[in-house]
């Protein structure tokens, strides 16, 4: 999928208030990754595209409601800082790097964003709230994801996983184990990744 013009905030209906909340974002990112590494030197030229734009094309794919999100290795925010403050869903963001969550904390201050938890551990020790919605960015391979998702979801809870070009490899590897209702949507920020929402996650052989 190629693209004529690259996406903007308003595209994906953030109002004013939160963009400028996120350009507030970033520059809390900036300063702390010239510290810690946050993520990679090589797209701070492009960050808004490839970490703000890349997280907030979830937006409109999560199901309707004020159901929670629970996003799992979160790292510098993506997606699920960023989908806090354009949601103002209820958010909890697991992550084991210590330095990593204090950025998060700092963030989530910095934001207003009263109704982001952070999570200062392991994804298998973590017993966040079911969750409406489970996210995950560049974290693991898809059998391993749905295994989390699967134990961390509400009942009639979705996943939104966003994958590059092994999409269709990790739905191959995962279906001897798993079962699911699968959807795809094409990345707007990289015209060969892909956003797989996946719900009525269950192990392969057990009863709805």
């Amino acid at each position: 999928m190629k693209h004529s013009r690259h996406s903007t905030a308003a595209d994906f209906g953030v109002s004013r208030e939160t963009e400028a909340r996120l350009q507030a974002y970033v520059a809390l990112l900036l300063r702390w990754n010239a510290k810690i590494n946050l993520v990679a030197d090589s797209t701070l030229e492009q960050v808004w595209q490839r970490h703000i734009l890349d997280s907030l094309q979830l937006l409109p794919l999560l199901p309707d409601g004020q159901g929670s999100i629970t996003d799992l290795g979160s790292g510098a925010g993506f997606p699920g800082l960023v989908l806090a403050a354009a949601s103002g869903r209820e958010t909890h963001l697991v992550e084991s790097d210590r330095r990593k969550c204090a950025f998060l904390s700092e963030a989530a201050r910095t934001l207003g964003l009263s109704r982001a938890h952070i999570h200062p551990q392991r994804i298998e020790a973590a017993t966040p709230p079911p969750a409406a919605v489970v996210t995950a960015r560049a974290l693991a391979p898809l059998p391993i994801l749905l295994g989390h998702a699967a134990r961390l979801l509400a009942p009639g809870g979705v996943a939104l996983f966003p994958k590059g070009r092994t999409a269709d490899e990790e739905l191959t590897a995962a279906a001897p184990h798993w079962t699911m209702r699968a959807e795809r949507f094409p990345s707007h920020t990289d015209s060969a990744a892909t956003i797989l929402r996946l719900s009525e996650i269950r192990p392969f052989g057990d009863t709805p």
